[in-house]
């Protein structure tokens, strides 16, 4: 499959199979998830796999959809803010690191044929306490991961004319 075959496969998965991820396709995608960018090489983040029953319903208390408790593994992506590099105008780029090291985790689950969703909306301040992160950690992003049991959507996107100026 090329690149954009991979693309245009990734989509926001809502259902997934009671089937577990085997091993070798976690640390295959986690591996991609490593070499990932960032900026001057910063790596500010931190990846929790959460397959543990305990820790699953922690986790499905920060993000309340039915299709999201279908997952049979998580992601939790969170921003390390005392290690993510700051521009001289004092912007962080730890929320565009982890948003990058995250679509590499999405593509490289539907290049294994796995299907991932971005979660954004969820109670981080919840997710935080129950997971007894640290001060500087900032839980950003949970990513169910599994086997689709729904099929994709069709994608609406805009014209390259739109976008590409």
């Amino acid at each position: 499959m090329n690149f954009l075959d991979l693309v245009k496969a990734r989509y926001s998965c809502r259902n997934y199979q009671d089937r577990q991820v085997e091993q070798e396709k976690l640390n295959y995608i986690m591996e991609c998830v490593r070499f990932a960018p960032s900026a001057v090489n910063k790596q500010p983040w931190h990846f929790r796999i959460v397959t543990e029953s305990e820790a699953v319903e922690k986790l499905r208390q920060c993000y309340h959809r039915d299709w999201f408790n279908t997952a049979p593994l998580y992601v939790v992506a969170s921003i390390l803010h005392d290690e993510a590099w700051v521009r001289s105008d004092g912007k962080p780029h730890g929320d565009i690191d982890i948003a990058i090291a995250v679509e590499h985790l999405c593509l490289a689950a539907t290049e294994q044929g796995l299907a991932t969703c971005w979660v954004c909306n969820f109670d981080a301040a919840l997710c935080k306490s129950l997971f007894s992160l640290p001060d500087n950690e900032e839980p950003a992003v949970l990513i169910p991961l599994g086997y689709a049991a729904d099929e994709p959507r069709e994608k609406k996107r805009k014209e390259l004319a739109e976008i590409v100026l």
